[in-house]
């Protein structure tokens, strides 16, 4: 009897230290130890955290893209944010009808639109009138390098010191030449008038050089680069009028000689974009000024006679280099959107070097992020973007007036400017009306 109960009590003794081993393995797991199942639980606590992140939605207003790349771009970021859905609202082709779109929309604090692209003239007139929302803190927490970018299109977001929207793509102006009438484009606005003189007639042209002379808004773009070629400006960063001056003076002085040449069309001052390529297209002049979609006509072997015979080049440099005018979208904010913080990392993809590179492969759009032209896939993309000439063309883009009146004071250098052309009045005296008239526009 006392042998087996011996044995029952070595039996429960070998259990219980069998018991008290295992539970020190579990105290050491639980603690931390080191090995495969570690790893493992903490990549499953990663995965349940993203999971039960809140999925928020936001819509992303923006015009018409018949390339596909705005509806890439939002699928690579939704797969990189698992937690953002993006809706793409498609808006009026036209510029104008956007505009006003948005101005209804803002105006009434309506939050149905979260980011949304915007002209580059855009950005001053929506940060004053509280519908774009700043973005300096952002970039300063996310340490957003705004020098990787192309100056224009960043100063262009720049209002009262302050950052409101980035770039998405950007475009710019340039000199078209024929080829085959000359290799050797002019470097400077007096070469252009030189070369102009000397070879209008070659080649079956009738014209030397082709521009945009007629009153709207297009002869803005005109006048700023040529001004800026020369050192002149319409309001600095300080938001101070500063038109009349020298160098502005001559900027206007070069632009009048020639418009008012025998080597331009007799109706010049009719010319907007689409009678510059028409004439263009047909071979009539050896030289022209125009937006970087003309690259893609002249060459269309169905509509252009001088296919297979055009480059570019920058735009003529007056006393202090080229300068073309800017144009392009930014994106922004909506003041009143429910979701900020997600809004800005849409934002950040779109003009950060990944958004813009699916924009330039997919859509042929130029980015603003200058690295990303030494990108192969980029440069094969679209033949001006291994263009030495298109990437200099971007890089000395100016921006037109950054003022939330900028539509008074197109008008004003409208009138101004043309009343020059037909000899109204002088270039000092277009210089001295644009100033009282414009700083009396930003004082109302």
């Amino acid at each position: 009897m006392l042998s087996t109960k011996k044995g029952l009590l070595s039996v429960l003794l070998i259990l219980l230290a069998l018991f008290i081993a295992a539970c020190s393995g579990d105290s050491g797991s639980e603690n931390g130890a080191s090995g495969d199942d570690e790893g493992n639980n903490a990549a499953e606590n990663e995965g349940a955290s993203e999971e039960n992140e809140e999925e928020v939605t936001i819509v992303y207003a923006t015009g018409v893209d018949t390339t596909g790349a705005t509806q890439r771009q939002i699928e690579v970021f939704e797969e990189e944010h698992p937690h953002i859905n993006v809706e793409y609202r498609e808006m009026p082709a036209d510029t104008g009808q956007q505009h006003d779109q948005y101005v209804t929309m803002f105006s009434s604090q309506s939050d149905e639109v979260d980011v949304f692209n915007g002209d580059v003239i855009w950005s001053a007139e929506f940060a004053q009138a509280n519908y774009a929302m700043e973005l300096d803190r952002f970039i300063e927490a996310d340490g957003i390098d705004l020098e990787a970018h192309f100056n224009g299109p960043i100063q262009a977001g720049n209002y009262d010191g302050k950052q409101w929207s980035l770039p998405v793509y950007v475009n710019a102006s340039f000199l078209y030449y024929r080829t085959d009438i000359t290799d050797t484009p002019p470097e400077t606005w007096d070469e252009l008038i030189e070369q102009s003189e000397q070879l209008q007639g070659e080649g079956g042209t009738e014209f030397g050089y082709l521009m945009q002379g007629s009153q709207y808004e297009g002869l803005v773009t005109n006048f700023v680069e040529i001004i800026a070629s020369y050192g002149g400006n319409v309001i600095d960063e300080n938001n101070n009028v500063v038109v009349n001056s020298p160098e502005t003076i001559k900027g206007i002085e070069k632009l009048a000689e020639i418009v008012q040449s025998d080597f331009v069309p007799g109706n010049i001052l009719n010319f907007k974009e689409i009678e510059t390529e028409n004439a263009w297209i047909a071979g009539d002049s050896v030289f022209a000024r125009n937006w970087t979609y003309m690259q893609s006509s002249s060459n269309d072997e169905e509509r252009s006679d001088v296919a297979g015979n055009v480059e570019i080049a920058p735009i003529p440099a007056g006393d202090e280099g080229t300068a073309s005018a800017l144009g392009g979208w930014m994106a922004m904010i909506n003041r009143y959107s429910e979701h900020p913080e997600e809004s800005w990392e849409l934002v950040k993809f779109l003009s950060s070097a990944e958004g813009q590179k699916i924009g330039a492969v997919e859509g042929a759009r130029a980015p603003t992020v200058e690295s990303i032209y030494d990108d192969p896939e980029v440069q094969e993309a679209g033949p001006l973007f291994s263009n030495p000439s298109f990437i200099e063309g971007l890089r000395t883009a100016v921006p037109r007036p950054v003022s939330p009146i900028y539509p008074e004071i197109s008008e004003i250098i409208q009138i101004e400017v043309s009343r020059v052309f037909t000899d109204e009045q002088t270039a000092e005296e277009a210089a001295e009306n644009m100033q009282s008239k414009i700083e009396e526009a930003m004082m109302e």
